[in-house]
């Protein structure tokens, strides 16, 4: 009788038929499509040849940063690309659509990557914008100005309310329509923001200002905080500058500096914003009066600080 594997341990064990090259494939699927052609509800997972995909112009990130991308690249080139690309089928011009996963597409083509993973949904153009703007917000991929264009792009095109929104991105409502509120910036300001000279709250904090421009300018060249750009527009309003007068650098025609105020003040300020939640302000006055000011960003802040005063 012949030596077989189980009665002779120096013989080789037989591979059964499709155990090899399994590794890859089994992580990400082999092909799913259905009987009449459609792709599965969640997608079907494959490897494609790059040069297949091509970008989306429904991504709301537009600006990709080349030491991101050079750092990415370098990390797909030691351990390949561990998060598939999602894509859909690009009817008009052939191929496939980058749905999420733009920035992975672009640092695998500079790792020299033949094929990536990916997973093919079919998705509408509404399903699409939601797909990338959830996945850049959730990564915090996206500049302020790119996720303000990205929700409006929802609210406008696709009437989306805000609470809505809120729901689908995961983020509060206040931050939604704060974030929307970028958009009233001028353009020049909005560049600003994108590059990340000026932060949101601080562009915040001068919307509507008369002299938005100058004054972005005048808080970048500074390096103002939030809490000194507060300041300074709230004295401004306050202690408005002779007419004529601009927002330069030297001489009268400079902005007031942000008033300081004295350690119990401050902390009285520090003790009251952490009871509520919210910035919290005391200006004095001649002699003992002053003014006592609560921030709030909408109306469900309000309602805490009623509640708080008088109770329900």
């Amino acid at each position: 009788m012949s030596d077989t594997p189980r009665n002779n341990p120096d013989a080789p064990i037989p591979l059964h038929k499709g155990r090899l090259g399994r590794g890859l494939a089994s992580l990400i699927g082999g092909p799913q499509s259905q009987g009449d052609g459609r792709l599965p509800e969640h997608g079907e997972q494959r490897l494609m040849p790059i040069a297949n995909l091509h970008p989306s112009g429904l991504n709301p990130r537009k600006d990709f940063d080349e030491t991101e991308l050079a750092e990415l690249a370098d990390s797909i080139r030691a351990k390949g690309l561990v998060q598939p690309i999602i894509c859909r089928p690009d009817k008009r011009r052939g191929g496939f659509e980058i749905v999420a996963g733009e920035r992975r597409w672009r640092a695998a083509q500079r790792a020299c990557l033949h094929n990536v993973p990916v997973i093919v949904r079919d998705l509408s153009d509404l399903e699409s914008l939601e797909f990338a703007l959830i996945e850049n917000v959730q990564r915090a991929d996206l500049n302020p100005i790119e996720e303000a264009v990205g929700y409006n792009e929802l609210i406008e095109r696709h009437a989306y309310t805000q609470e809505h929104l809120s729901e689908v991105v995961g983020k509060s409502r206040s931050h939604v329509a704060n974030t929307l509120r970028l958009l009233k910036l001028p353009r020049d300001v909005q560049a600003l923001v994108r590059e990340g000279k000026l932060s949101a709250g601080a562009a915040r904090a001068i919307i509507g200002h008369k002299q938005v421009d100058v004054l972005a300018e005048e808080i970048v060249s500074r390096g103002l905080n939030v809490r000194e750009v507060e300041a300074l527009v709230t004295d401004m309003q306050h202690n408005p500058p002779p007419r004529g007068a601009g927002t330069g650098s030297s001489g009268a025609s400079s902005p007031r500096q942000p008033t300081h105020k004295d350690p119990d003040t401050a902390a009285f300020e520090k003790d009251l914003s952490d009871a509520l939640g919210l910035k919290v302000e005391v200006r004095r006055g001649p002699g003992e009066t002053g003014f006592l000011t609560i921030q709030y960003g909408n109306y469900e802040q309000l309602d805490h600080i009623r509640n708080r005063l008088v109770g329900r």
